[in-house]
């Protein structure tokens, strides 16, 4: 069986610039999760040689990153193996992870290629890929790329320096990345205002200057200007980071996570040593990833601050966009949200279809695809994550009236913003409890989903839970695209929980996430949250 190069989110790991072959660098992304160009030379082989013929127009493939210290070489890496198939490879330069999406629409390209490792140390990189249609790939097409270049590491390939130098060079240059991705969101803009019911960007709920946080990525370049211009004072402080995603951005923040004035005041994170005191309820800042793909908003509260995380950001575009129109809409919504925000559909005037999904913002897209319709309207949808991956509709560059999907942290904070500030104050959103820990340095083959030690961990739950309250309705189930998820839904007193454990796909860790509806007693949660990270850290070991 081909070792599997792909995890939840595209290929990551720490980027190393050893010689290896072919097949020593795809035992080092298995065994040790590192990268060297080698390995990009392969997988870009194998994408030309297992493209879907039926999925574009060309033979073209768009190749973007963020600002990594290798990731040029590991992107002519890349170009090297996708030319030797015969692909025209298209260099959409630094950019972020949605200006690549635009950018592949734009050139009609059948692949679009972006080099990041998203929000982890600048120390790794990776790659996410795109099907024509703006869609991350399938793991079945993961899973056959990984055996095609399992195929191709053991056959001799080798070509002359003096050609291998000339393919490693793309065959155009698209570097218009930074006006494009701005024109993009302005023409966004007009769109949420309609979807929103919002007149424009209302800055009382915003503190002076708003602080943004880019993680040191692309949008540091622009985005804080963007937002100025539009009437919100706007100052960017990643600019002060050593390099993308040090002590910045939303990658070092949780969903649920609070500071006191002192805390932020004296944190090594440049976002929250920028932040100055405000009344409570203000909008005082808010943190993309390094890719641009995620944002989550700070507020103030009475002592210092809290993450508005994406669970939130979703319920108020969602709550702005129902009561704005009578149409409905379509919310995806993945295992780690708040079932307060899955229950929506009970607090607003429009019907609002659920749709809950694996992790992965793909998910969130796959679940909402057969909203994209043909209309002169922007489709009523929208995907939420609580780590602050929200997609939601965007119009596709070339064709009128037809529309894509894309994860962008520059459109959420617009699309939040314009949503905040037609909500009513008095307003405040009931937000269940969740809590989720991770557990490290384990071997995660002994965790299946559905061997003896699932087994332990769900009668550890039933029989914590049994003690608490009258269990219902207790359902042990799996998703589409988590092979090893173990998810237990159940009623609590006739009130909704869920409890899942699953291998993370894109660090070497087991995750357990524990929900429960905003009428269950949080109290003595975190004992059996310790009991069951104990129990599997300690039956976890090689």
């Amino acid at each position: 069986m081909a070792r599997r190069l792909f995890g939840t989110d595209g290929i990551r790991g720490r980027v190393v610039e050893a010689k290896a072959d072919e097949s020593e660098a795809i035992e080092a992304l298995h065994t040790n999760r590192v990268i060297c160009p080698s390995l990009m030379r392969v997988v870009g082989e194998s994408l030309g040689r297992t493209m879907d013929t039926q999925s574009g127009t060309g033979v073209t493939v768009v190749v973007g990153w963020d600002d990594r210290p290798n990731n040029i070489e590991l992107a002519a890496a890349l170009t090297l193996g996708l030319r030797l198939t015969g692909c025209t490879v298209v260099h959409h330069g630094l950019c972020a992870t949605p200006g690549l999406h635009r950018a592949l629409l734009s050139h009609r390209a059948r692949l679009g290629c972006m080099i990041t490792a998203s929000h982890n140390p600048v120390s790794d990189s990776g790659l996410k890929v795109f099907d024509s249609n703006g869609f991350k790939t399938s793991p079945k097409y993961e899973d056959h790329i990984s055996s095609v270049a399992d195929a191709l590491a053991s056959e001799e390939r080798e070509i002359d320096d003096i050609e291998a130098a000339e393919l490693r060079q793309p065959n155009a240059l698209d570097s218009n990345s930074k006006d494009a991705h701005s024109t993009w969101l302005a023409q966004r803009y007009e769109q949420f205002q309609s979807l929103i019911g919002s007149a424009g960007f209302d800055d009382s709920g915003l503190a002076n200057p708003f602080v943004l946080d880019s993680s040191r990525g692309f949008a540091h370049t622009w985005l804080s200007q963007w937002f100025t211009a539009r009437g919100i004072s706007t100052i960017e402080v990643s600019g002060e980071a050593e390099a993308l995603n040090l002590n910045c951005g939303a990658g070092e923040f949780s969903p649920t996570q609070t500071w006191t004035f002192e805390e932020a005041t004296t944190s090594p994170h440049h976002l929250l040593r920028n932040l100055a005191p405000a009344p409570a309820g203000t909008l005082v800042g808010a943190a993309l990833d390094g890719d641009g793909d995620r944002c989550l908003i700070i507020r103030a509260t009475e002592t210092g601050y809290m993450v508005v995380d994406g669970d939130a950001i979703g319920d108020a575009i969602l709550s702005a966009g129902t009561h704005a129109s009578p149409d409905s809409w379509d919310l995806a919504a993945s295992i780690e949200s708040d079932l307060s925000l899955l229950s929506t559909a009970h607090r607003h005037p429009t019907d609002v279809r659920i749709h809950e999904t694996a992790v992965g913002d793909r998910w969130l897209s796959k679940a909402l695809s057969p909203t994209l319709v043909q209309s002169p309207h922007l489709p009523r949808c929208i995907g939420v994550e609580d780590s602050g991956h929200i997609v939601l509709a965007t119009p596709h560059p070339l064709h009128e009236q037809t529309w894509a999907l894309v994860g962008d942290g520059a459109a959420t904070l617009v699309a939040s913003l314009l949503a905040f500030s037609v909500q009513d104050p008095t307003q405040h959103m009931v937000r269940g409890w969740k809590s989720r820990q991770s557990v490290k340095d384990v071997d995660r083959g002994l965790w299946t989903g559905s061997n003896a030690l699932a087994d332990e961990i769900e009668t550890m739950a039933k029989a914590f839970f049994a003690q608490r309250g009258e269990v219902s309705d207790w359902d042990r189930h799996g998703l589409d695209g988590e092979a090893n998820l173990m998810l237990m839904s159940f009623n609590l007193d006739g009130f909704p929980a869920s409890l899942g454990v699953r291998n993370s796909g894109t660090q070497a860790k087991i995750s357990v996430s524990l929900r429960l509806s905003p009428s269950i007693d949080s109290s003595r949660m975190g004992h059996l949250m310790k009991s069951l990270t104990d129990h599997l850290s300690m039956s976890m070991q090689t």
